[in-house]
């Protein structure tokens, strides 16, 4: 039995800040001590966490890992990885790989890959087609984190447009649907409206938002809505990337309503003006919209209209990234520096510290029902992070772990830095190393 003790540190958790410690023993918390308060045992180890704040491990609800199949860009070990470097402590992963996660048998094999390759926590969605919905009964929901759909353009067969399908789907999951939102018809006839007018083969990076445009977004969403509140499904609403679509949402705790929301860090950070500097590097689906959009999912944040912020992060090689608004691929690395991205929200008073870990940390682990991760209590697992908020550094290529080798916030200055991060009560990350021998944990949901 080891015991480690935290101390000296401004703990945030539950919406509050306070100077105190934390007791790890084994892969648990044991105290949460305030103020001066020492243990009640001695401890094997002990961190001066002075200066740094100690909260939950993020929990990262939307990421895609390429692996199996597309490991060129990315795999499990080395965005994990990137995960811990960024107090990233649990994942979720999507399932457009190759073979794409439709089958019993291909979720069972990414399960036990997992368990050989992730540094962090994980879990897997399984994900719905127009022809496979006789198997989302055979789920095991204590370790399925819900069902990805896909109702816009996507890898394979896995855009889901039959109306028949859809309100099946809806009507027999029977757990979390999260679903990715944007009309497909749409999109096709302002594709094909750009290219008769400017190009046939490629057009212009700042021609992409109005390909995947604003009523693409909501015509899909509202769709969804009302899908949900029809068949009494739980919806989650993947990557919100307009002002328009918050009205969708009410502004009430998770605990109180069956349709919830996401915004991602490339959709609070950037906005389409950074298009002309970053051009396809930051061309993603849904598109990076106008700066009102991105500064109302930013006040979002601040009420219930948005209730988690992940990444959508989408490895691709710089060279699969060449190209305008139709012939670049669409995706971003994100995940390393969401966590410092978000801290930059806060510096700029955006929102404060304690929502942040509300909409990184503590919703994740309600709105899945993720048992005994994203608090800091005693009983849980020992998923936590010190990140100082004043520590101000420059993202370069050099420090990007995600194997794709670039980040489109490289040349950023931020002003808080990951210090050190534990995944269950193993110190995972710190001094800029990572401890890639350490394996995590398949996520378990109270279902």
């Amino acid at each position: 039995m080891k015991r480690t003790w935290i101390y000296n540190a401004t703990i945030v958790n539950e919406g509050l800040k306070f100077a105190g410690s934390v007791v790890v023993e084994d892969d648990t918390i044991c105290e949460v001590l305030q103020g001066e308060v020492r243990p009640s045992v001695p401890c094997d180890a002990e961190i001066d966490a002075r200066g740094c704040y100690l909260i939950p491990g993020v929990i990262d609800d939307h990421v895609h890992f390429r692996d199996p199949g597309l490991t060129h860009k990315a795999d499990m070990a080395s965005e994990t990885a990137a995960a811990a470097a960024g107090g990233v402590t649990s994942f979720m992963d999507m399932p457009n790989c190759n073979p794409q996660t439709t089958t019993l048998e291909a979720l069972e094999n990414k399960f036990a890959d997992a368990a050989n390759k992730c540094i962090v926590n994980y879990s897997f969605y399984f994900g719905a087609t127009n022809n496979n919905t006789e198997l989302l009964q055979q789920l095991d929901k204590k370790h399925v984190c819900g069902v990805k759909l896909f109702m816009g353009a996507s890898t394979g067969n896995m855009l889901v447009d039959r109306i028949e399908s859809l309100r099946k789907i809806f009507s027999e999951a029977g757990m979390l649907i999260a679903a990715h939102c944007e009309d497909q018809t749409i999109i096709r006839w302002n594709t094909e409206l750009v290219k008769s007018k400017y190009g046939e083969e490629d057009v212009d990076i700042l021609f992409h938002p109005r390909i995947r445009s604003e009523e693409a977004c909501w015509r899909s969403s509202s769709l969804a809505v009302q899908l949900a509140k029809e068949t009494g499904a739980r919806l989650h609403i993947l990557h919100v990337s307009t002002a328009r679509e918050l009205e969708l949402f009410e502004d009430k705790p998770i605990s109180e309503k069956k349709i919830t929301s996401e915004a991602c860090v490339s959709h609070l950070m950037f906005c389409d003006e950074d298009y002309k500097t970053l051009g396809a590097r930051i061309k993603c689906n849904p598109s990076i919209k106008t700066k009102n959009d991105r500064d109302m999912l930013r006040r979002a944040l601040t009420t219930n209209r948005i209730d988690v912020i992940g990444t959508d992060h989408a490895p691709h090689l710089l060279k699969e990234k060449e190209g305008g608004a139709l012939k670049a691929v669409s995706g971003m690395p994100s995940l390393q520096f969401s966590l410092v991205s978000i801290m930059e929200l806060v510096h700029e008073g955006v929102l404060t510290v304690e929502q942040l870990v509300q909409k990184m940390c503590h919703a994740p682990a309600e709105l899945f029902q993720i048992e005994k991760r994203g608090y800091i209590r005693p009983g849980y697992k020992a998923d936590l992070v010190l990140v100082n908020p004043d520590s101000e550094w420059e993202v370069t290529s050099d420090c990007v772990l995600s194997k794709c080798g670039w980040s489109p916030m490289e040349g950023r200055r931020f002003h808080a830095k990951v210090e050190k991060t534990f995944v269950n009560g193993t110190l995972v990350y710190s001094d800029g190393k990572v401890d890639t021998l350490h394996r995590g944990e398949p996520l378990a949901f109270n279902r």
